[in-house]
């Protein structure tokens, strides 16, 4: 299987980032996270929380938002979760979906979730902020990134012959 094929909607939106100024990347905007690159910022760093140090149990450091403000440090950051989160996605398997993790909620109460709903919950986790940031897009007058899974040669085509 070809591993380049993912997360290209997130490379995308980091590319189409690199169009616009730093100014304009920060300004706060109405709605989600308040700007274009904290909204990038936090896609990754609850993926990566969730991955690596929910369900793998590694000791994670994620730096504060303030810490890596710009689209250098953001991306490079993405860059450095994705290379620990992808080995863990791609292995993926049915014997995984029912595993148990424990999470500490914010009120300190312990929680179990299975894998598979982590993994789930991730994915559907992306939805919203990138919903915010074709929206934003739009107010900067340019074309967002399209969500759309369809021909992105993520999945096999059938034969039309059948």
């Amino acid at each position: 299987m070809n591993n380049r094929k993912y997360w290209q909607v997130r490379k995308d939106w980091f590319e189409w980032c690199g169009a616009l100024s730093e100014k304009e990347l920060m300004a706060k905007r109405t709605g989600g996270l308040g700007c274009i690159i904290s909204t990038l910022y936090h896609i990754v760093a609850v993926e990566y929380s969730w991955i690596c140090g929910g369900i793998q149990e590694k000791a994670v450091h994620i730096p504060s938002f303030e810490e890596v403000s710009s689209l250098r440090q953001v991306r490079a950051f993405s860059d450095r979760c994705h290379a620990e989160v992808a080995p863990f996605v791609y292995e993926w398997n049915e014997q995984l979906e029912d595993r148990v993790m424990i999470d500490i909620t914010d009120d300190g109460e312990r929680e179990a979730h299975t894998y598979g709903e982590v993994m789930r919950h991730v994915i559907a986790h992306e939805i919203h902020p990138i919903g915010q940031l074709s929206v934003w897009a739009r107010e900067v007058g340019k074309k967002p990134i399209t969500a759309n899974l369809i021909g992105r040669g993520l999945f096999p085509q059938p034969d039309q012959h059948s």
